[in-house]
């Protein structure tokens, strides 16, 4: 099986160029984009609904964490997006903007003054996890001021053309099925250009010191831009919503939207497209750097372990990561060597991967259905299983969806979450591209990681909890992606591995975000090259294009990788932990509750939440 990627970290503190819009609380930032407060009404009800209206401390905690919220979102809105709040869809912002980005990092340093004037000892404890959570977010937020991020707005994982892009088809986290979501991402479309012109000031600013991105990395993204350009504007990507009108839409409001698209795409979009494209391929491509990791940068070193930090939500090290990643290739590697006989392999435990991804017989589909069959199967199995492990189960929905045609060829296998207003389920995306080539021993443990009890358990849930928006749609990938590869590990209690083909499809998983722990830490604190890298995991894993794609993942997100196989394997300690100070008294599903009930929370915060309940129970 081809191991995936997901589309984009979910967090709140973004990995990717740390913005800088001004979000100015008129309080706090004077500027014309002031961010308006959230209305008394709706404050107060958020305040009733955590049952904190009566403590001071508390009402001032909920304000400022709404405030805080409303900054972020106007700040970066294809985050809240993609996190499933769409009040904000008609933004873009222009967070890689200098001025921007300096005054946002002026308002964060207020956010923290202002929260640690809170009384933290006069909070209850669901209120402490809020402060403690958001002063965990401000912390990890300016960290990062000193480092460069805005210089590098594109690369070939992430960049606003590209989410713009992907967005036009109305299947991914921007709907396209009202006359308002038609205009909401018409005004985002009219945004586009005067980020593209920043984005290109930066690239010019970076050229000049020194900060670029590896040229490796920037000849694989060069040709995602070039297919943004058409010859009409009929044939452009941005005017697809004109080609899928919903059938409700009067004939007046057809041509209206209609006119309004085209000249959008004809008169400010192919224009500012073709300048990106140009100046990427002629002036940015050949100033690339030649090196591999965040270390070749000024004060590279510093910056590779503030992201780090802020993906592991650890204070590991690069090379405490790295050596944790060598004992776990090696322990999976030992379970390949029991595997292989059971599958009729009797090679080298390192030559399985390469051994099945050869055999016919695990690759027995020949229409995308037969691939749906499959996981709408495995769902109903797991409808009856679920409930003996959890006790907490979010009430949203999830569907099972094929990736659409137009993001079909380079998407992967993901989830998005269900819109905050309930008007949307989450969603299971399976990318089948060619059915004769979509291997079945890994469909288990991707439906557990994508689906449920992964993602689905934990981020639909999280919009139900009462939580503040700055947590509701916010988080961390090492918790988001721990709990997930955590939840693949469950397939052995149901009895979901029992068959040899798909626990291999589990093991298999579970070695490629091992590997990314060596590789990661590898070429951004150890000097690797990418064709180290290339070389370490084609011959760990056994994958050739798959070594490529994901080395330069990881080059152009330095540290994000990390938080899958961290988040993990401390959910797994502190289970450990739990069942044997308990023994009799341990509880699986309490477990559960308590890991998922307050969302997403910080490695450490969530260890010591942990630790509570088992001094409560013991």
């Amino acid at each position: 099986m081809t191991p995936r990627t997901t589309r984009r970290p979910l967090v709140s503190v973004r990995l990717g160029p740390l913005a800088a819009a001004c979000l100015s609380l008129a309080a706090l930032c004077a500027g014309p984009a002031a961010a308006a407060p959230p209305a008394p009404a709706a404050a107060a009800a958020n305040a009733s609904a955590s049952g904190q209206t009566a403590n001071p401390a508390s009402r001032q905690l909920l304000a400022l964490a709404d405030a805080y919220y409303q900054a972020l979102a106007r700040f970066e809105p294809i985050g809240a997006t993609e996190n499933g709040d769409n009040r904000f869809d008609d933004q873009l912002g222009l967070s890689i903007a200098p001025a921007q980005r300096a005054r946002q990092f002026a308002l964060y340093r207020q956010f923290a003054k202002r929260l640690h004037g809170i009384a933290r000892a006069k909070l209850d404890e669901r209120a402490r996890i809020n402060y403690d959570v958001l002063d965990f977010e401000l912390r990890g937020l300016l960290a990062m001021e000193k480092f460069p991020e805005h210089l590098l707005p594109i690369n070939q994982m992430d960049s606003v053309p590209m989410m713009l892009a992907n967005y036009a088809g109305g299947e991914a986290s921007q709907p396209l099925t009202t006359v308002k979501e038609y205009e909401a991402y018409l005004n985002r479309l009219g945004q586009l250009p005067a980020w593209i012109d920043q984005a290109i000031a930066n690239m010019r600013q970076g050229m000049r010191q020194g900060v670029t991105v590896p040229k490796a990395i920037m000849q694989s993204a060069l040709p995602q831009f070039q297919k943004l350009l058409s010859a009409t504007p009929e044939g452009n990507i941005f005017y697809t919503p004109v080609n899928k009108f919903p059938a409700a839409f009067s004939a007046a409001e057809q041509q209206r939207l209609g006119a309004a698209y085209r000249a959008m795409v004809a008169e400010r979009l192919m224009p500012a497209l073709a300048r990106l494209a140009g100046f990427l391929e002629q002036d940015y491509l050949p100033a690339c750097r030649a090196g591999t990791g965040l270390g070749d940068l000024p004060n590279g070193q510093s910056w590779y372990r503030a992201r780090v930090a802020n993906a592991t939500t650890t204070t590991l090290t690069p090379e405490q990561i790295h050596a944790t990643g060598l004992q776990e290739v090696a322990r999976i590697q030992q379970q390949f060597a029991l595997l292989g006989p059971q599958l009729g392999y009797t090679g080298p435990a390192a030559g399985l991967p390469v051994w099945v991804s050869q055999q016919a017989k695990f690759f027995p589909f020949k229409t995308e259905q037969e691939v749906q069959a499959v996981y709408h199967q495995l769902d109903q199995i797991l409808d009856t299983k679920l409930p003996q492990l959890f006790t907490l189960l979010p009430k949203a929905k999830l569907d099972l969806r094929l990736e659409p045609e137009l993001s079909r060829a380079t998407a992967s296998d993901h989830y998005t979450a269900p819109a905050g207003d309930g008007s949307r389920p989450g969603v299971f995306w399976s990318v089948v591209n060619d059915p004769a080539k979509y291997g079945n021993t890994g469909m288990t443990t991707l439906f557990l990681h994508e689906g449920k009890p992964g993602h689905h358990f934990h981020i639909a849930l999280m919009q139900e909890l009462n939580l503040p928006d700055f947590r509701k749609y916010g988080g961390n990938n090492a918790y988001t992606e721990g709990w997930a590869l955590y939840a693949e590990t469950l397939g052995k209690e149901m009895g979901l591995f029992n068959d040899p083909e798909q626990y291999f499809g589990h093991l298999n998983d579970e070695l490629l975000r091992a590997t990314r722990l060596v590789v990661d830490t590898g070429m951004h604190a150890k000097g690797w090259t990418r064709e180290q890298s290339i070389a370490y995991m084609h011959d760990t894993l056994g994958y050739d294009a798959v070594a490529k794609s994901e080395t330069e993942r990881y080059m152009a997100w330095p540290g994000q990788a990390l938080g899958y196989k961290i988040g993990s394997l401390k959910i797994v300690q502190l289970r450990q932990r739990a069942q044997q100070a308990l023994g009799d008294k341990f509880s699986l599903p309490k477990f559960h509750e308590v890991v998922l009930s307050d969302g997403t929370l910080p490695l450490s915060l969530l260890e010591a939440k942990v630790d509570r309940w088992i001094a409560a129970q013991r």
